[in-house]
């Protein structure tokens, strides 16, 4: 049953369950954000005080993003007391951050959100710094001197993957993120799956592929491509961010098999695309050239030569069906490829089982990520 309040003087409704915040997102008005990810599978928190609204009657204003509304309840959202605590709270926010230019992300959602409300930075004197900056992970970039303790990462790996890696430790001014037992993040139990970096709205955390040695961002992105995961066929929906045409981070995207979840490999697995090893044509061995392991990938003409696509086919089919009349089709095995779609894995078995005719044929994703 939907319910009917004002929101800034004009009648609404809102759906069931829906909060204040989420109705101001649906009808266009955009009420600033911070602990708050507008993503499945995050539960608002309410703590970082930067979506506050008036509410009539009420003496203190409210989280938009945790109160509901109830019939009649009248909600100003743009009024000068509303805009100027949102305003506050972004200042002493900056007030704890790095500057601009040493920032990880100069670009974050948090700077543009605290330049949309006004926030300067100038309005209190800066804080002591944490000493934070962790490089101990390939992947990905740890800065806290940047962090507001929004606890978004904590509910990313806690609630939304699953994995409990991240946590709070301190109290007061101490408090501060911690992997496992405040162990460096590349030595703690943390899977890389990604979504602590694209739930951070700061910087704090961030993809290593953009930052340099400093942990500032580096590489910013000139377009962004929207895709399929490569890796498996569950079919998880990606945006490739990509500079000089080359791929430099992945985001999930909210599709029906992943809702902006990634696993390791389709978040950070993207470099061999521009690998200068990368085989981009068809190789067929030269004749009389030794069948050894001693090929140098870096060198692989010593064995091999370019070829048609016909022609490898054609030499692959010759050698596997001369296998299969010699000793019988349960001298070969098929693996397939998780990289191939489901549609090519049905074939792939029915070749092995028709045309080689045997049953020997796995697959990669059975085994999840050991096989990669």
């Amino acid at each position: 049953m939907s319910i009917r309040f004002q929101l800034d003087g004009a009648e609404v409704e809102a759906r069931p369950g829906e909060t204040i915040w989420e109705v101001a997102k649906r009808l266009g008005l955009d009420i600033p954000h911070l602990c708050h990810a507008d993503a499945p599978g995050y539960r608002a928190d309410g703590n970082c005080r930067a979506c506050m609204v008036e509410i009539e009657g009420e003496r203190t204003l409210a989280a938009s993003c945790i109160r509901r509304p109830t019939p009649g309840m009248v909600v100003k959202a743009t009024t000068p007391r509303a805009e100027e605590a949102r305003r506050l709270v972004f200042e002493l926010l900056l007030a704890d951050q790095p500057e601009r230019a040493a920032s990880p992300d100069p670009d974050s959602r948090f700077l543009a959100w605290a330049e949309r409300v006004g926030a300067t930075g100038g309005l209190f004197p800066r804080g002591p710094r944490q000493p934070a900056y962790d490089r101990s992970h390939p992947a990905m970039s740890v800065r806290l001197d940047a962090c507001i303790q929004c606890t978004l990462c904590v509910r990313a790996c806690r609630e939304v993957q699953a994995n409990d890696v991240i946590g709070m430790a301190g109290r007061g001014p101490t408090e501060s993120i911690v992997f496992d037992m405040a162990d460096p993040m590349g030595q703690s139990t943390c899977v890389a799956c990604g979504e602590c970096v694209q739930a951070c709205p700061t910087g704090a955390l961030m993809p290593a592929s953009l930052v340099d040695v400093a942990g500032v961002r580096a590489v910013v992105p000139d377009r962004s491509v929207d895709s399929i995961c490569p890796y498996c066929g569950v079919g998880c929906q990606i945006t490739y961010h990509i500079k000089e045409d080359r791929i430099v981070a992945v985001d999930g995207r909210d599709g029906p098999s992943n809702h902006n979840r990634l696993c390791v490999k389709g978040r950070f697995g993207f470099d061999y695309a521009h690998h200068p090893r990368r085989l981009t044509m068809p190789l067929v061995r030269l004749d009389g050239a030794p069948k050894t392991i001693d090929v140098d990938p870096a060198n692989p003409w010593t064995h091999f030569r370019a070829a048609t696509w016909e022609e490898a086919l054609d030499r692959a089919a010759a050698g596997l069906r001369r296998i299969r009349d010699a000793h019988g089709g349960n001298a070969l095995a098929g693996f397939g490829s998780a990289k191939g779609s489901n549609e090519e894995a049905y074939l792939f078995q029915k070749l092995v089982r028709t045309g080689f005719g045997t049953n020997n044929v796995d697959h990669c994703t059975r085994l999840c990520h050991a096989s990669s």
